[in-house]
């Protein structure tokens, strides 16, 4: 290892900060990325949901600035999402995409910053309305994970959504015309935002731990079993 900026950054094409979901200490390790670096380096942040504007407005170096979100386990599931400053160069765009492609992962490219990126924002309506459904007495925890396990999560494990809804119908027209109606009638029913707290919440939490106690033991146990199974 090498506790020392200039060495470590010394010659380097792109540098991928790593340190935890903290914003005052992001912007402390990019100010001092930022008096080293050369106009040729890309300065990266693995951030999942801090905006990059909040990250990187100031730096004398932003146009060279990009949030890389790699998807946790990052060692098995390849996504990668990029994400660009207001200022940032769309050759830092291209180039960290080509980039990511060439060690393996799938990196996709939102054309401006929004807050949660992409994957987060899906996953966090599909915890939203998860949670409804518990919290509204509709389905116990066990059977919300179900259904994502053993119906939607096998669909989408190697397709996307879109791609989906083409293959459901005689194409992305036909199933607009046949559901697009259903879809909407649907979302309205969708309640409130949860707080994700009080009784569902003990609720939930008993079910999760009834299955794996939330002890450092047993969730290394479990996560080696996920692990295994990618």
């Amino acid at each position: 290892g090498c506790s020392d900026f200039n060495v470590a950054c010394q010659g380097a094409l792109h540098v991928q900060e790593c340190v935890p979901e903290n914003l005052e200490l992001k912007k402390k390790i990019f100010t001092q990325l930022d008096a080293i670096a050369d106009d040729t380096m890309v300065l990266s942040s693995s951030t999942s949901c801090i905006m990059p504007s909040k990250i990187f407005t100031g730096l004398k170096h932003v146009k060279q600035c990009i949030v890389s979100h790699p998807v946790n386990p990052p060692y098995y599931v390849p996504l990668v999402e990029l994400i660009p400053h207001p200022e940032t160069d769309q050759a830092v765009m291209d180039r960290t995409r080509a980039l990511m492609k060439e060690i393996g992962q799938s990196p996709v490219s939102l054309k401006r910053e929004v807050d949660g990126f992409a994957l987060n924002r899906i996953q966090y309506a599909i915890i939203a309305e998860a949670w409804r459904l518990i919290q509204d007495g509709v389905m116990s925890p066990e059977d919300v994970d179900t259904v994502m396990s053993d119906g939607l999560g096998r669909r989408y494990a190697f397709m996307g959504p879109l791609e989906v809804m083409h293959l459901n119908a005689e194409g992305m027209q036909s199933y607009i015309e046949r559901y697009g109606e259903t879809m909407q009638r649907v979302l309205s029913t969708f309640g409130p935002i949860p707080d994700f707290s009080g009784q569902t919440l003990e609720q939930v939490d008993a079910a999760m731990c009834s299955r794996t106690p939330a002890t450092p033991e047993a969730l290394a146990e479990r996560r080696r079993w996920r692990d295994a199974r990618q």
